[in-house]
């Protein structure tokens, strides 16, 4: 399993904004394009002093999952126009890493 993580950043203002939008659009679009080998996301989000950081972890079964999903330049984001417009800075390249354990259901 590969998990690719990827960083970004709002002011407090745009923070609710750009959570709605990646919980009712982003994700789900990701979803609906049926990559195969796309296993789902998580989506964190840390209150600090100035701004707002989010992490999406997204977990792929193989790196050519990854390429499916993102291009052939794959470490490259992909953050669209309406994602961009909230976000005050963002990383320009995610990192990809091998899963070594994964959550298990009880």
């Amino acid at each position: 399993m590969i998990s690719r993580i990827w960083h970004g950043w709002t002011d407090y203002e745009n923070a609710d904004n750009y959570q709605s939008l990646l919980e009712t659009e982003i994700l789900p679009g990701i979803a609906n394009r049926r990559i195969s080998g796309y296993k789902g996301a998580h989506l964190l989000r840390r209150d600090l002093e100035n701004e707002v950081e989010f992490i999406t972890i997204l977990w792929f079964e193989t790196m050519e999952a990854v390429r499916e999903f993102a291009g052939e330049d794959y470490d490259v984001s992909v953050v669209p126009p309406r994602a961009r417009a909230l976000l005050s800075r963002f990383d320009d390249r995610s990192q990809h890493y091998q899963t070594l354990i994964e959550p298990q259901e009880r």
